[in-house]
């Protein structure tokens, strides 16, 4: 396991490795490998006993050619200041890759939300939102959920944001509840997405995602909808994962009853009568499909040398280290790459941002039936310009393809001071 890699070095590499292949001017390149601004803040909030805590909590606005600042905000002990800029970079391409007209932002605050309670997370969710006030709006910047946030902060943020600017504005932000404003399939978005990328990879491969064999690391709920609905397509769960370490059963494990379990008791382990294995040995496995689904760096230049999948779809953001692309690579591992494999979340956020403009709900068939048409279409662009372009991976195909729709924003702008 990977953890020394840093993220926005990751994120300006693959940049990089994709401007290769551009006729870019290298002034446009170096603009579109760094935020354009970033909130740095430290909020300080009651704790239950009356004590008060800061914490440090970040919003990077990364670039906005293509439209408002689009991202979201997570909650977790290991956020900093790069690694908010990294996710607020891989925003940018992935909203264009999918075409959609939004940009990148980011946001964290370095709590590990386990160690508050409810009335807690909302003082801190409240007052981040205070700090953020002047930065967000549905045509400035607009947040959503993130690792270890949902529609209850994002509720929580949006009626701080309105009972302070005293409107009413649910398109300030996205993943709401539906009754305060949100979508249909939201909540199964990204897993969604994940699963009609990895269908469309396997087809492309002329091979039957039926016989496919499929471990998942990380059953939070990008991994554990994934599953679900690769196991409706026919594919067969052998094996999953989640920080309390792995489950391994070879005839196959029930995605949704795991879920349930992990509901129940709080982790994946101690399933039934599955096989209990490590993060490493889940992630190292000889199956046709890896999903990595928790958080960056998962996977290095070393253990990616054992790394036994024919296919990795990548539903977190960042799982693989630039130096762990390369090698599997050169090993021929098909790597389909987070821009696009789980940008089902922002996608639908996006309708989401649609319906609350035009005050009109969509129906879930209709979001469902729009997320499919807009990731298949996403997934032929990568294709066309992996094969025209001669592209070592889809990565950077992917990249290719994001970069150039950036670019042509930012130049039929113009700059200017």
């Amino acid at each position: 396991m990977a953890d020394e890699a840093n993220p926005y070095e990751s994120l300006q590499e693959q940049i990089d490795d994709a401007a290769a292949y551009l006729d870019v001017e290298e002034g446009v390149i170096a603009r579109l490998k760094a935020p354009e601004r970033v909130l740095e803040t430290n909020l300080t909030f009651e704790r239950d006993d009356g004590s008060l805590e800061t914490v440090r909590a970040y919003r990077s606005q990364f670039n906005g050619d293509r439209g408002p600042y689009k991202g979201g905000i997570r909650y977790h002990p290991g956020v900093t200041r790069d690694e908010v800029k990294a996710l607020s970079g891989w925003m940018v391409y992935k909203c264009a890759v999918v075409d959609i007209p939004y940009g990148g932002g980011k946001g964290g605050i370095a709590i590990d939300p386990g160690d508050y309670s409810a009335a807690e997370l909302e003082r801190v969710t409240r007052g981040f939102a205070t700090e953020l006030r002047p930065f967000i709006g549905e045509d400035r910047d607009i947040p959503a959920p993130d690792v270890n946030t949902g529609q209850r902060e994002m509720n929580w943020i949006k009626d701080t944001y309105e009972t302070l600017e005293n409107t009413t504005a649910p398109g300030v932000i996205t993943g709401k509840a539906i009754d305060s404003g949100g979508s249909a399939g939201r909540v199964e978005a990204t897993g969604r997405s994940t699963m009609l990328a990895a269908r469309e990879t396997f087809d492309w491969l002329g091979r039957d995602i039926e016989d496919a064999t499929v471990a998942v690391q990380g059953y939070g709920n990008a991994g554990s909808v994934a599953a679900a609905l690769l196991d409706d397509l026919g594919a067969t769960l052998v094996a999953v994962s989640d920080s309390s370490g792995g489950i391994y059963d070879p005839d196959g494990l029930d995605a949704r009853t795991v879920k349930s379990y992990k509901a129940e008791t709080g982790a994946v382990s101690g399933y039934e009568t599955a096989e209990a294995i490590t993060n490493d040995e889940l992630l190292t496995m000889d199956v046709d499909l890896l999903v990595p689904a928790a958080l960056e760096n998962a996977v290095d230049a070393e253990l990616a040398v054992d790394v036994s999948a024919d296919v990795v779809v990548e539903a977190a953001n960042g799982p693989l280290t630039p130096d762990a692309d390369d090698v599997l690579t050169e090993r021929g591992v098909w790597v389909v790459p987070d821009v696009f494999a789980n940008a089902g979340g922002v996608t639908v956020s996006y309708f989401e941002w649609i319906q609350n403009r035009q005050r009109f709900h969509w129906t879930e068939e209709r979001v469902v039936d729009e997320l499919e048409r807009i990731i298949t279409d996403a997934f032929e662009g990568i294709i066309d310009a992996y094969e025209q372009n001669e592209l070592p991976n889809l990565r950077t195909a992917a990249y290719v393809v994001a970069l150039r729709r950036v670019v042509n924003a930012y130049e039929q702008g113009g700059n200017w001071p």
